[in-house]
């Protein structure tokens, strides 16, 4: 049996460790990387897909990731009880125009007893912004422990 923990119910601690592990997943950038953290019969609400099963999601990462160029992400807890979670999150990222946009959002998790995430609801906005109003400089891939969130960053 496939297990992601911290497994369920989480603690603020777990809860915690659970949202920096998923950010780290998806500044990989790796659909496939990415989608081992939900399970096969995942159900997700992002934007206007809503993927059902592990595979939809790897393939509208796929999509996304071609489309939302030099991606950086950070995500902050919310609230947690028992197998969910509810995050905040902001990501900067530039079309293939060269407009950068933060995106900003909030993410319903409900997971199973495996730890992989059942339920993915999303609500995400786009902010056009100029270079110079950028907050996310780290280079490509997780964020460095000491930058800083999202609440230190005053977002």
């Amino acid at each position: 049996m496939e297990t992601r923990p911290p497994l369920p119910p989480f603690t603020r601690e777990s809860a915690i460790e659970k949202i920096r592990l998923a950010e780290d997943g998806w500044n990989s950038r790796d659909p496939a990387r990415v989608a081992q953290a939900y399970s096969l019969d995942t159900r997700w609400r992002n934007r206007v897909d809503f993927p059902q099963g592990r595979a939809e999601a790897q393939a509208m990462l796929e999509r996304k990731w071609k489309r939302e160029l030099d991606y950086r992400l950070i995500k902050e807890l919310w609230a947690f009880d028992g197998n969910r979670i509810a995050v905040r999150f902001a990501y900067e990222w530039h079309d293939d125009a060269g407009q950068w946009y933060r995106s900003y959002g909030n993410e319903n998790w409900a997971f199973g007893d495996d730890g992989l995430m059942i339920h993915r609801h999303a609500s995400i906005n786009d902010m056009p912004i100029k270079d110079a109003e950028r907050k996310f400089f780290w280079p490509q891939g997780r964020r460095p422990d000491d930058h800083p969130g999202l609440s230190d960053l005053g977002l």
